[in-house]
């Protein structure tokens, strides 16, 4: 899988999820550096699942190359971290 130093979020999405397109617009809303991989451009659906697992879902959302988890638990992250209001 792709990785980044420079980027803290990093969300692992596939056109046509609208979970993926959600969390990122936290991220732009709340002003994050963050950066995007697509299945298909940037990472294939071998790798996510060797990195995640079989059943995992779309997307993986990582911080600071820490997983987070899928939509709910980014957006419960961001809340806890302060970088939503609730």
């Amino acid at each position: 899988m792709t990785q980044t130093m420079q980027q803290e979020f990093v969300v692992y999405s596939k056109d046509g999820c609208p979970y993926c397109d959600k969390v990122v617009q936290l991220l732009q809303f709340a002003e994050l550096k963050h950066v995007v991989y697509k299945l298909g451009q940037n990472f294939t659906k071998e790798s996510f699942h060797d990195e995640y697992g079989v059943g995992a879902t779309f997307p993986q959302v990582t911080y600071n190359d820490k997983r987070i988890g899928g939509c709910s638990d980014t957006i419960k992250f961001l809340r806890e971290q302060k970088h939503l209001e609730v």
